[in-house]
């Protein structure tokens, strides 16, 4: 592989981890760059989902200190989180790609307007403050199918994520961050053991190229995204999700 490319590759990379530590949607930056490296869609979205998992550890590490006394919520969601990615993950290695591919923009899109919306949304269910109980039927299943849409694809995960979070569950923006990144950690831990086990087409020089740029720009972009305050954090997230949700549409 050329030095030019490994050097673009690892700086996507750098720039992907970042942008998930802070919103979310950085696994969208480099799967065009691998598609430009010659793979296949169906190899360069497996080996994406691999390569963005340092970089989901990164930045739950660097995000730690706000994942403080949120182990009940986590003891909840987490399972729930790895149950959708396996079957997302499985759905990829069966299903034909064009069974997600006219949702998936739509979905980014909705996602990003109900986290734009989400003042207003708080306002007409009576304003619930953080340290209230969650929603916590509603955010196990809005955490469930998401997961299973980050098994299958992922790209604008954390977008989705961050949205249904912020209108299931009672907390600050910046601890919710932390919480999406835990469960983008554990959704692309479960892919990573599905694709390694069943064969999927990974190519793994391209994750070790690209897989420590994402690990370093997960924990640099964590430290951008503690100095946020929470309407800097959720317009972040709109401005991203809309971005991405017309690359999708036009790509």
């Amino acid at each position: 592989m050329p030095i030019a490319e490994i050097l673009l590759l690892g700086l996507v990379g750098l720039v992907s981890g970042a942008v998930n530590a802070v919103a979310g949607g950085g696994s969208l930056i480099v799967f065009p760059a691998l598609l430009a490296a010659g793979l296949p869609p169906l190899d360069a979205n497996v080996t994406n989902s691999i390569a963005q998992w340092p970089s989901y550890l990164g930045a739950t590490y660097g995000l730690r200190s706000d994942l403080r006394d949120q182990g009940p919520r986590l003891r909840l969601v987490l399972p729930v989180a790895a149950a959708g990615a396996l079957g997302g993950s499985l759905l990829l290695l069966v299903l034909p790609s064009s069974v997600f591919d006219a949702v998936v923009p739509i979905l980014v899109l909705a996602a990003s307007a109900l986290m734009a919306l989400q003042p207003q949304i708080r306002r007409w269910t009576g304003d619930p403050q953080p340290g209230h109980p969650d929603r916590t039927p509603a955010m196990l299943i809005a955490v469930f199918f998401a997961a299973v849409y980050g098994g299958y694809f992922g790209g604008a995960l954390g977008v989705i994520l961050m949205a249904l979070l912020a209108v299931t569950a009672n907390d600050s923006l910046r601890r919710l961050n932390a919480t999406k990144m835990t469960l983008s950690l554990t959704a692309a831990t479960v892919t990573i053991v599905v694709f390694s086990s069943l064969g999927a087409p990974v190519h793994w020089v391209l994750v070790a190229v690209v897989g420590p740029a994402t690990l370093l720009g997960g924990f640099l972009g964590a430290k951008v995204a503690r100095r946020l305050n929470d309407e800097v954090l959720r317009w972040s997230v709109v401005v991203l999700g809309v971005g991405v949700g017309i690359y999708l549409l036009v790509y």
